[in-house]
Parts: C-alpha cells; structure tokens; sequence
C-alpha cells in the first residue's frame, strides 16, 4: 500500500557548500534531503521510501561547533511503501525453487511463496522449471501472480521487509496477460 506521509529530519550541510543566496541554500538542502532519504531505504514503520513529494519548512540552521557545519530542521511529504497482512497485490517471479517460488513486488525482493499455499499447483521440473495446475495455469520465471499476504517480517541489518504469501483465496493466481 502506498502511503501520503509528513517527516521531520534534520539535514546537515557542509560548511563549504554553504552559500549567502538563499536559494542556493535551499537547493544545496533539497539535494542533500534527496542523498540522506535514497540512503535510508526503508523503516519499520513506514515501509520503503519511494519519493519526496514536496518540502514544507526548512527551520532555522544552527552550527555545529567542531566541524562548522550547518544542521537544518525540515519538514517535508513522501511517499512510501508497505505491506500489510491481508493485503492482495502482485509480484513477478525471480526464482522458482521446489518448496516455492520468490517474487518481486514493486521495491520487496522477497515475496516467498510456499508450495503449501499454492493449492492444487504441482512442481513441474527441468529446465525452466514451474508449478502447473490441472487448468495448465503456470507459475513460471517472469510470470505475473496475484496473491495476498499472510506476513511480513523486517529485517533491520538489511533495512528490507520479507513476505510470505499465499494463493488460497478467490482470483488469486497467475495474471494473465491481454495483448491490446
């Protein structure tokens, strides 16, 4: 799910990049907003940053003593992304194993997705190996799944979220594709 949110950060810039026009200023702060936002990745909390929508108040700037930079309080929007339990979405798969598969879905790399949760799919192995049902639905490399997710889990070594996901439930399965 994506989500609209309001963050507060402190943004430290360099004594030398300090300049007396404020809109240098103001553009040397947005480009180091935009470093230390792509730096963070993600949160527990609030998922994958994805995007500053808009600065909303840079405050006051105060000096650091030893170094002469500048810390600067800002307001600002983002989106961001999370998963939750529960949630429909869908997912491209990266790797098809025996046990399951491993999907992409928009900035998660591990949607997990169990042989166990794919009821009535059958492991199909050799060389491009697949899950087919009896309707010759395929779960193959590169194809397109919907499911939903039964859990997450946050790794804060990797600052990433893991998902185990889940085909039980109505039109969840492989996307077909239509040519238009």
């Amino acid at each position: 799910m994506f989500l609209k949110v309001q963050l507060s950060w402190n943004v430290i810039i360099a004594a030398e990049n300090l300049q007396l026009e404020s809109l240098m200023l103001q553009r040397a702060i947005i480009i180091r907003l935009l470093s230390d936002f792509a730096a963070k990745k993600a949160s527990k909390d609030l998922g994958y940053f994805l995007a500053v929508m808009s600065l909303e108040k840079i405050g006051e700037g105060k000096v650091r003593q030893h170094t002469g930079d500048v810390l600067f309080p800002v307001v600002f929007n983002a989106l961001t992304f999370k998963i939750f339990k529960g949630e429909v979405l869908e997912g491209v798969v990266h790797k098809v194993l025996k046990h399951g598969v491993f999907m992409r879905c928009g900035p998660i790399e591990n949607a997990y997705l169990s042989n166990l949760k794919m009821p009535d799919y059958r492991y199909v192995p050799g060389e491009n190996p697949c899950f087919m049902n009896a309707k010759m639905s395929k779960i193959s490399r590169d194809a397109t799944v919907r499911f939903m997710v039964i859990g997450t889990k946050w790794l804060e070594a990797e600052r990433e979220f893991q998902a185990l996901v889940s085909l039980e439930g109505d039109y969840l399965g492989p996307v077909s594709t239509v040519d238009l």
